[in-house]
């Protein structure tokens, strides 16, 4: 069972390079961010038409998530973050798909910082720890799969001190990630390579797909019941490189089951 990750920065503007990479990559599970379309305007036919089908969450020229699956259609149990009835940004979707319980995540940027973004990101990476507890409870197989806009450590970035004041990387973001770990988690692609650098994400701006320097933001965090079936993984780096690409990669793993 073959899981991608994929922060689309704008489906629509972007979906000749999403059925492009899908065409190529054929996961059986794909979870999209960034899909910046009202939930109207998501293009289910292209996707269809793909032999994809799934839900999605939109959200007019902002956020929005999604999960698709290959010749089967996953089966929603939550279209937002539990704590807070008055969110309505479009950050969390999950569904079952082939016995597996699968989130795209799309974690709150937090900048400028510090400010009401970064208190906005804390407090929403705090809901997802209480939710990532419960679903822990349950000890079913659960791929918590998205862009959580962290950098978990210093070898998940370039060398670089120009962003020390960037939320991405700020000691709460780190240690909010690292007590969600803490709840038995395994973070997939760390696992899988646990030295050198694993990006995921170029920023469009100072030449810095060109010149490689990018961070890992996009990750897979697995549940103790499906943790022993991970076999393979990586990043499709060769997406970036596209024209009119989004500034991440998808990322991907494989589960024997």
């Amino acid at each position: 069972m073959k899981i991608a990750t994929f922060n689309i920065n704008n489906i629509n503007k972007r979906l000749h390079n999403l059925m492009a990479w899908l065409a190529k990559a054929q996961p059986d599970v794909v979870c999209l961010q960034e899909l910046k379309a009202e939930q109207q305007a998501f293009p289910a036919g292209a996707l269809r038409d793909l032999g994809y089908q799934g839900v999605w969450l939109g959200e007019r020229s902002w956020n929005g998530v999604a999960i698709y699956a290959r010749d089967c259609e996953p089966v929603l149990t939550r279209s937002s973050l539990p704590g807070n009835l008055d969110d309505r940004q479009a950050r969390y979707i999950e569904a079952a798909v082939s016995g597996v319980l699968i989130s795209s995540i799309y974690l709150p940027n937090g900048n400028p910082q510090p400010g009401p973004k970064f208190d906005y990101k804390l407090a929403w990476f705090e809901r997802l720890i209480e939710h990532g507890a419960e679903l822990m409870k349950a000890g079913v197989p659960v791929v918590l799969a998205g862009d959580y806009n962290v950098v978990p450590t210093v070898q998940d970035i370039y060398p670089t001190r120009s962003l020390d004041n960037n939320a991405l990387i700020q000691p709460q973001s780190r240690q909010a990630y690292a007590r969600l770990l803490a709840q038995g988690w395994t973070d997939a692609l760390r696992k899988l390579q646990p030295e050198g650098p694993l990006w995921t994400f170029w920023d469009y701006e100072r030449n810095r797909w060109a010149l490689d320097k990018g961070m890992r933001l996009d990750h897979f965090l697995l549940s103790p019941a499906v943790r022993g079936q991970l076999v393979h993984g990586g990043v499709d780096r060769w997406v970036r490189g596209e024209e009119n690409a989004s500034d991440h990669a998808p990322a991907w793993i494989v589960l024997d089951r």
